[in-house]
């Protein structure tokens, strides 16, 4: 029976039908054929074509098994790594995703019989992690990819970063309470029982230590004596003492609040003229004003202003905001200290603006050693906000 014409019907309905998946059973993976029915799958295998593929494969028929296989394989892991990535899904699921497409290599044509022998083959390899359960089998995909490798990599290192600061503000903050608990039994111990009148009417008497006073103080005491004729001597004696100290320390806190002005005015450590803020430093954001994702991102400095108060940072990690440029205050932001041999800079103290490298870390001091480049002199124990990365 020849072939129906182009247009007609029946040449429609053989051309849908050949879009379909057909049965299995009448496929020949040699000859790429697909058939319909049984009555055409035989008259393909009585066919010239046929024979002569059967005789190629006959010579060497490992070769092409082994082709088949891999190809099968190859189709199949690929689909499972841009379709499911590395989720758990039913490896059925995945199967028949995969013969979907009509040019598909025919699992009848590989060296596994059964889709079970397939997925217990890729367990054993290492490719997919496989489980059986009551609904059958599930494989998950092990991305070995090396730019995936690297993304993971990265991730794992940021996030140790991370928690490298976070030990280190727990550490911090474990020695203050160390501190204040020291403070809390120093003044426990130094604590008195409060003074108590015995039984008897016995009057009480005060043992002060009194230092000598000034004119002015002693000429009080005498006018307090006048005036408190009247109580007992014991008594009067106990209020002038306790009134020469009060002006006493009223006196010293005056004196100290004096030398107090007079350093503040003569001594420029104290007053921060400028920032300490500088070009090509590297810096971490401590706010979470502008948002989490700006929270722990680190940037380099481009330009500043404001008496190096502010700066415009461009954030290099992480990936979501990189290469966004903020404007912050240096309130907001911290120094990063940088690896072992990595050049820093000093941002104020005797060696400012000078460049170096980090020497040693004592991590539990919370400083650096710098070795200066210009005459290869370490400088011990700088603290961490003095030092800053600096990216050439």
């Amino acid at each position: 029976m020849g072939k129906h014409e182009v247009g007609t019907p029946k040449y429609i309905a053989n051309k849908i039908k050949a879009k379909g998946l057909q049965k299995l059973r009448w496929y020949c993976q040699m000859c790429q054929k697909q058939c319909r029915d049984e009555n055409g799958f035989k008259c393909h295998t009585m066919s010239e074509s046929h024979h002569r593929q059967l005789l190629l494969f006959a010579d060497n028929a490992s070769r092409y098994m082994d082709q088949f296989s891999r190809e099968f394989s190859h189709g199949y892991l690929n689909l499972l790594k841009r379709q499911f990535g590395t989720r758990r899904v039913p490896a059925n699921r995945v199967y028949q995703e995969y013969i979907s497409d009509r040019g598909h290599v025919h699992m009848n044509a590989t060296i596994w019989v059964t889709l079970t022998g397939f997925v217990k083959w890729l367990g054993r390899t290492g490719q997919c992690v496989v489980d059986e359960t009551e609904k059958g089998w599930y494989v998950t995909y092990i991305d070995r990819d090396p730019e995936t490798l690297a993304a993971q990599e990265k991730k794992a290192k940021k996030q140790k970063m991370d928690k490298d600061d976070e030990e280190r503000m727990m550490e911090f903050i474990e020695k203050q309470v160390e501190k204040g608990q020291q403070e809390t039994n120093v003044q426990n111990e130094a604590y008195k029982e409060p003074l108590t009148r015995p039984e008897n009417d016995t009057p009480l008497v005060l043992e002060l230590k009194i230092n000598k006073k000034p004119k002015l103080l002693l000429s009080s005491v005498k006018q307090e004596k006048v005036t408190d004729m009247g109580s007992t001597s014991s008594e009067a004696i106990s209020v002038s003492n306790i009134k020469c100290e009060q002006l006493s320390e009223n006196e010293e806190e005056s004196s100290l609040k004096k030398t107090d002005k007079h350093k503040s005015k003569h001594d420029p450590d104290d007053s921060n003229e400028e920032g300490w803020l500088r070009e090509n430093l590297m810096v971490k954001v401590i706010t979470k004003t502008l948002g989490e994702r700006y929270y722990k991102a680190k940037g380099i400095i481009e330009s500043i202003e404001n008496s190096n108060f502010v700066g415009k940072v461009k954030l290099k990690s992480p990936e979501e905001v990189e290469n966004h440029v903020i404007k912050i205050d240096q309130e907001y932001l911290e120094t990063v200290i940088p690896a072992i041999g990595k050049d820093i800079i000093i941002l104020w103290g005797k060696y400012k603006g000078m460049k170096g490298v980090v020497h040693k870390v004592h991590i539990e001091n919370y400083c650096i050693d710098v070795k200066l480049k210009e005459n290869d002199t370490v400088v011990k124990k700088l603290p961490y906000e003095q030092v800053c990365k600096y990216v050439t």
